[in-house]
């Protein structure tokens, strides 16, 4: 689901909207990592060492902390990316919202469990 981008011309009335598209899809990416991260540091005893970062939390420090970084290095990707150009934004959103609500499913326990 790659959203279409249009490249922005000196008469077009609209200004750019990437960088704010990429704001929301970047928050998507992150909320989906931190699903991902807390599933497999569940799952596995070498992966949930691993994301110890600071004791006392477990491993919900390093689940957070990695997701963080993924949200801010993807964030980053698509502002370079997307700066100058005009996002396609109900595409951009509706990506966004399917991350967020594959996020909340796969950290609700029933569903993490099946996994």
């Amino acid at each position: 689901m790659i959203p279409k981008v249009t490249s922005i011309s000196a008469n077009s009335a609209d200004p750019p909207n990437g960088s704010g598209a990429a704001a929301i899809l970047a928050a998507g990416i992150g909320c989906f990592m931190v699903a991902i991260f807390a599933i497999v540091a569940d799952k596995s005893a070498s992966i949930k060492s691993l994301m110890i970062f600071y004791k006392p939390t477990g491993p919900l420090s390093g689940v957070t902390t990695s997701a963080i970084l993924v949200w801010l290095i993807s964030w980053a990707i698509l502002e370079l990316r997307w700066r100058r150009r005009t996002v396609s934004l109900g595409r951009v959103s509706t990506a966004a919202f399917v991350l967020l609500a594959l996020s909340l499913l796969l950290t609700f326990p029933p569903i993490a469990d099946l996994l």
